[in-house]
C-alpha cells in the first residue's frame, strides 16, 4: 500500500539491528533519515504556504512536484537498505514502488487529475506519515527516542492510513476516463513485439489489489501498536 508507514519490522527487532550496525551504516542511515525528514518537512511547509497564499488546492501539485518526485524517488534506497537492517525486501519494495507508481505513472503522467482534491488528500497524509516515520528512525538510531514520536508513529496511522488509501483510490478512479480515451501507456496489437498491454485494465487491477492488501497491512500495524505501546505479546504465524 502506498500510504503505509510500516515497513514490516518490529520494535524489538529494530533495536537489535541498531546494535549490530557498523559505524558507517549507522552514520549513513542517520544522514538518510534526517534528509528524508527535512525533505518531507519542506514539502509540508510548501503545501501549507501555497494553500494560505492561493486559497485553493488547484496548482498545488505543480508547485511541489519537483521536490515530491526527488524525495519519493530517493526512497528507492530503502530497498537497498534492507540488506543492512534486514527488513522485508518484499514489503519495503511494494510500499516504495507503489508510491513511485502513484507519483510518476499516475499524477505526473495524467495531467487532468493533478488538480483533484483526492491528490491533496493523499499528499497531506503522506507528508505527515513520512515526517513521523523518518523522525522515528532518526531518533531511534541516535538512541534518543522521544515518547511522543514513538506514540505518533503508532497512532497517527489509524486515521491517516485509511484517508491516504481513499485519496489514492479516488485519484486512480478519476484517471480512468482519460486513460481509456488517450490509450496512454497501452500497447495494441498488431505491433512488432506481438505483445499487448492495456493500462486502463492495469489501473483497475491495482485498485482491486487494495481489497486484500489494505486489511492485512492495517491489522498488522494495529498488532504492532499493541505490542510496542502496550507491551502485549502477540504470536504471529511464521510464513
Amino acid at each position: 500500500m502506498a500510504s503505509s508507514e510500516e515497513d514490516g519490522s518490529v520494535e524489538e527487532k529494530e533495536n537489535n539491528k541498531k546494535k549490530t550496525l557498523s559505524p558507517f551504516a549507522t552514520a549513513w542511515l542517520t544522514f538518510y533519515n534526517i534528509t528524508m525528514t527535512a525533505g518531507w518537512l519542506v514539502l509540508a511547509v510548501a503545501m501549507i504556504r501555497f494553500s494560505y497564499q492561493k486559497g485553493t488546492h488547484k496548482g498545488l501539485y505543480r508547485n511541489i512536484q519537483k521536490t515530491l518526485k526527488f524525495f519519493q524517488t530517493f526512497a528507492l534506497l530503502e530497498i537497498i537498505h534492507c540488506a543492512v537492517v534486514r527488513t522485508s525486501v518484499l514489503v519495503t519494495g511494494v510500499q516504495v514502488l507503489s508510491r513511485i507508481f502513484m507519483v510518476w505513472f499516475v499524477i505526473h503522467s495524467i495531467r487532468p487529475i493533478q488538480n483533484e482534491e483526492s491528490v491533496v488528500l493523499f499528499l497531506v497524509t503522506w507528508a505527515v506519515t513520512e515526517i513521523t516515520r523518518y523522525s522515528f528512525y532518526t531518533f531511534n538510531l541516535l538512541n534518543h527516542l522521544p515518547y511522543f514520536i514513538k506514540w505518533a508513529r503508532y497512532n497517527f496511522f489509524i486515521i491517516l492510513y485509511p484517508i491516504g488509501v481513499v485519496g489514492e483510490l479516488l485519484t486512480i478512479y478519476g484517471a480512468l476516463p482519460f486513460v481509456k480515451k488517450s490509450g496512454i501507456y497501452s500497447l495494441r496489437l498488431p505491433n512488432k513485439y506481438n505483445v499487448s498491454f492495456d493500462y486502463y485494465t492495469c489501473l483497475i487491477i491495482v485498485m482491486i489489489s487494495y481489497i486484500p492488501l489494505f486489511p492485512q497491512l492495517y491489522f498488522h500495524m494495529l498488532r504492532q501498536r499493541r505490542k510496542v505501546l502496550h507491551g502485549e505479546v502477540i504470536k504471529e504465524k511464521e510464513d
